[in-house]
């Protein structure tokens, strides 16, 4: 489980250590962690009508739900011991339902999509910049709220970039950076309708919030585990590490941008009920 973390004195901290969170939104308790958080920081599960215990990451299907804030690896293992199936059983009011193994590998597949969709939209809506001279021209004018890069861009092209941003926050000698996510460029650019896209940045407040809510949750359960297909390494855009933090470090290493608006890392609609 994670808290939010502002500019500040707020910690994110992993599930064990749960801080309880300013909410701005309802709370829902994880059925395994049973530590509390906004809704929009955890996964709703759901029972479909066949019976399947599936992924409704935008909390939309009918009926009765359960919630999650664990990792993948917090998952498999609650799994393994029996305890997830007793979990959703009390939170479902019933035992008749089927729980396929590869529940954990569709709800890190559906936060994914979740989190490219969240990008392609706000692509859509102009407040994303790809490119590397027009995100380097809005970071030294200020304009930046979060800067993500491709897990195959370069490190002198990482390193250009938060540099323009510090200059940009007059933040110079500080460790405000980027964010590298578990995706290479062709992946990325297939998400935002673009060719060869290696970074990307939000110079909106409200829709830098939006990704980084969106990718929090894609990063935090995915955690610090190898990744495999699309997913190559990552992190998130903020003020700590340079020149990029990286996905084996988790979710649990973005920071929030200089502004106060969290740059944390980015759900299918009703396609998890394939």
């Amino acid at each position: 489980m994670r808290t939010p973390r502002n500019d500040t004195d707020r910690v994110r901290t992993g599930s064990k250590n749960s801080v309880a969170p300013d909410t701005e939104g309802p709370v829902r308790k994880c059925i395994l962690s049973q530590d509390r958080d906004e809704r929009d920081h955890l996964v709703r599960l759901a029972l479909a009508p066949d019976g399947q215990v599936l992924p409704d990451v935008r909390a939309k299907a009918p009926g009765r739900g359960a919630w999650i804030g664990v990792s993948r690896v917090e998952l498999e293992a609650a799994f393994a011991k029996g305890r997830l199936r007793g979990a959703l059983a009390r939170a479902f009011k019933t035992g008749d339902f089927t729980l396929s193994p590869d529940l954990p590998a569709r709800i890190a597949a559906a936060l994914e999509r979740n989190a490219l969709d969240r990008l392609g939209l706000e692509a859509k809506s102009g407040t994303l910049l790809s490119g590397t001279d027009k995100i380097e021209a809005a970071a030294r004018s200020g304009q930046l709220h979060a800067l993500y890069h491709a897990a195959d861009a370069g490190d002198d092209g990482m390193r250009k970039l938060a540099q323009a941003w510090r200059v940009g926050r007059d933040m110079e000698g500080s460790d405000l950076k980027g964010l590298a996510l578990p995706i290479a460029r062709p992946i990325l650019s297939l998400a935002l309708g673009r060719e060869n896209v290696v970074h990307i940045a939000l110079t909106d407040r409200a829709a830098a919030k939006r990704v980084s809510e969106a990718l929090d949750r894609w990063l935090h359960f995915i955690g610090p585990e190898p990744l495999t297909g699309t997913a190559q390494s990552s992190t998130l855009p903020g003020p700590n590490s340079a020149p990029c933090e990286t996905a084996s470090q988790g979710a649990s290493a973005h920071r929030s941008v200089p502004d106060g608006t969290e740059a944390s890392p980015a759900a299918t609609t009703h396609e998890e009920f394939e």
